[in-house]
């Protein structure tokens, strides 16, 4: 009985805490994934926002003077494309959200289906917050054209302010999803430069042979 009480003794380990590199090192293997899809709803709906609303209001000033078309151009752009964005988030999350669920209902090892359908996605959040990041992008263009009335320093301040906007988001993205900044900052700066070119050289082409 002494021996037994002897071994148990021998066998006793004691924890020590930690050293602060491993805790360190443990938060900073953190599992980003799990934003991906919030963060790509926010983003990609805030760039495709102002990306879609400044380019087609300088669409629309490539051809016409008038304050009050271009506003209402890039208004329309605004509604229709967050109802866009809306919609397709829904449908695609919905889509993976059934997949998973189809999966789980056929995994025979899954005890409690309650807890694993609370760490899908929502759909409706995805759809919510896709359609609030492209109005929140979308009027950016729409506020910096709103109080300027000359035709040429509307089209300029459009363009720069949406340039800024860019770079901001861009920003913002690659530091909550923790990728290289000025990486992300120059590809969706070129991007949107180059579909507000594209947008205003093809809508004046079009506009000048008058198809």
């Amino acid at each position: 009985m002494a021996s037994q009480n002897e071994n148990s003794l021998n066998h006793v380990e004691i924890q020590m805490p930690k050293p602060r590199q491993e805790v360190a090192e443990e938060s900073s293997n953190i599992d980003y994934s799990q934003r991906a899809q919030w963060l790509r709803a926010a983003v990609l709906g805030a760039n495709d926002g102002l990306v879609s609303v400044a380019s087609l209001m300088m669409g629309v000033g490539a051809v016409k003077e008038n304050i009050t078309a271009m506003l209402l151009a890039g208004f329309a752009g605004l509604v229709a494309g967050a109802c866009s964005m809306a919609i397709g988030e829904f449908v695609s999350v919905y889509t993976q959200y059934d997949i998973e669920m189809a999966q789980i209902k056929r995994d025979r090892q899954v005890i409690n289906e309650e807890v694993e359908r609370e760490k899908l996605p929502n759909p409706f959040q995805a759809a919510l917050a896709s359609a609030l990041a492209f109005s929140v992008g979308a009027i950016v263009p729409l506020l910096a054209a709103l109080f300027i009335r000359d035709y040429k320093i509307r089209l300029g301040v459009v363009a720069a302010v949406a340039s800024l906007a860019l770079l901001i988001f861009g920003g913002v993205g690659a530091v909550l999803g923790r990728t290289p900044v000025t990486k992300s900052c120059v590809r969706v700066l070129i991007g949107g430069w180059m579909a507000m070119a594209i947008t205003f050289g093809l809508t004046k082409l079009v506009a000048h042979v008058g198809l």
